[in-house]
């Protein structure tokens, strides 16, 4: 070997040991970065003997990468389940605590059976009245919490919307630099790494597949369930929020390129991702409790309604529960009851009303029950309490038992709505574990390891020193020569 040719060798040895150190110390620097990929200078040996730098690759696992935006979008659906069905179980709170509708209509019970037993006793009336009057307060509370709670994920959906859109403009821009960058031969790992952390984004937004072209790192997106995101472009997600969304109203879909992906008429339904946690909390889950509500209310006006005693025909009116402008009693589940249900002003002496009416008749008339006006009437009473403990029909859509009593029933509420929350709780847990170790296979088949790392390093530098030491034994040589030419 002629000495110009080994330092070429050695000169070219040199070059390419330096990027592999660089992209080393680039490695290092991004240890601690989760959406940093570690990063391959690789090089060969040509026909001549010196080495030469191929290209600067990246650490890529595509099986753990897809598994990894797969748990994404299943925990963060999860999460945000979880987190409106937990707002709903606020309205029970704590079982010995007895705040819920059920633990109510146990202390209504009580004190009616206590006035029946004494109805001569005035202060036992105005226990009833005070009874009724914390169980609508409780409805009433209830039944806006769960409006509030659609409300805020319906305002959610939309947050999530803006963001994925957003997230979808920059994948855009990020996919055309690394189209570009592959065409020209240039350095596109760094571009890469920004791409898959934004797919790791949209990925918590929505249930994505992703599927590379095979031509220059080009991306195309699909949801879950099919949909095309972004091919080339981004695609358009719409959702329009509700002005208005009362109970029984089911909230506005979101579509990709106008077809709906979410609600009952979505023909390709997404699968995972926040959205559909957000989407399930506002139409399912949040409307099956407030029909639930509204059950129970319907039930209360049911039991303590008040019927003709002439036989005349007059239909059946509201009696210690009513609601504004009611001209009788609901026979099926009227939507927002529980919002609006009220205390009869006739009873309640805070509102200018009489305890005794709810003995003797609320309504007068041909609705009076004690027409001797007996002080110790207790008929009326007693049959109130048997009203109260009896099988009453319900909404079969509620997901209770569609016979039972209002005690029951409420209790049957509290149990859905805990096994619900329990069942929400256990999947969040179960899916967050899953994205762990996800993540941290993914780590360890694509991230960076410093001892592993600072390990080349130290192989690397000794390759650099020996080409060094190369060069400057060639260097002495041509010394030598040239003072024998001289």
């Amino acid at each position: 070997m002629s000495l110009s040719v080994a330092l070429n060798t050695a000169r070219s040895s040199i070059q390419a040991t330096s990027t592999q150190i660089a992209t080393s110390g680039k490695n290092v620097a991004g240890a601690d970065d989760p959406t940093y990929s570690r990063k391959i200078a690789s090089k060969t040996t040509t026909a001549d003997g010196s080495a030469r730098l191929v290209s600067i690759g990246r650490a890529t696992d595509v099986a753990l990468y897809t598994r990894m935006l797969g748990a994404t979008s299943a925990t963060t659906g999860a999460t945000a389940r979880l987190e409106g069905i937990e707002r709903l179980a606020e309205t029970v709170g704590d079982p010995e605590l007895e705040t819920s509708p059920a633990a109510k209509i146990g202390a209504l019970s009580s004190a009616l059976l206590e006035y029946a037993n004494t109805p001569d006793d005035p202060l036992f009336g105005q226990n009833v009245v005070t009874a009724a009057s914390d169980l609508t307060r409780t409805m009433n509370a209830a039944a806006e919490t769960v409006l509030t709670v659609r409300k805020d994920a319906d305002a959610d959906i939309a947050a999530s919307v803006d963001r994925l859109n957003g997230l979808l403009g920059r994948f855009e821009e990020m996919n055309q630099a690394v189209v570009a960058g592959s065409g020209t031969g240039r350095d596109i790992t760094q571009l890469m790494d920004q791409r898959d952390a934004l797919l790791s984004q949209i990925s918590e937004e929505i249930g994505i597949s992703v599927v590379n072209r095979g031509q220059n790192n080009d991306l195309v997106l699909y949801t879950d369930s099919g949909v095309t995101l972004f091919e080339t472009r981004a695609r358009v997600v719409a959702f329009t929020p509700a002005s208005i969304l009362t109970a029984g109203m089911t909230g506005n879909a979101v579509t990709i390129d106008g077809v709906p992906v979410t609600g009952s008429n979505a023909s390709m339904p997404l699968q995972s991702g926040r959205l559909v946690g957000l989407t399930e909390v506002r139409d399912e889950v949040a409307m099956t409790y407030q029909r639930q509500l509204d059950e129970m209310a319907r039930g209360l006006v049911t039991a303590f309604a008040e019927a003709d005693q002439t036989a005349g025909g007059a239909p059946d009116l509201p009696g210690l529960f009513t609601f504004p402008s009611a001209t009788g009693v609901p026979g099926v589940v009227t939507a927002n009851l529980s919002v609006v249900l009220q205390v009869n002003p006739a009873v309640d002496p805070a509102q200018g009303g009489a305890v005794a009416r709810l003995r003797d008749g609320i309504n007068g008339g041909v609705y009076t029950y004690n027409t001797g006006g007996g002080a110790s009437f207790s008929v009326r009473l007693r049959g109130l309490v048997d009203g109260l403990a009896g099988n009453q029909s319900f909404d079969a859509g509620t997901g209770l038992s569609p016979v039972s009593s209002l005690q029951e029933f409420a209790a049957g509420s509290v149990s859905w709505i805990e096994a619900l929350r329990a069942g929400a709780t256990r999947s969040a847990d179960y899916e967050t574990a899953l994205l762990s170790r996800a993540s941290e296979a993914l780590s360890n088949a694509t991230g960076v390891n410093l001892d592993e790392e600072y390990a080349i390093q130290l192989q690397l530098e000794q390759s650099f020193g020996a080409s060094s030491r190369l060069i400057s034994v060639i260097d002495d040589l041509f010394k030598t020569l040239l003072g024998i030419v001289r």
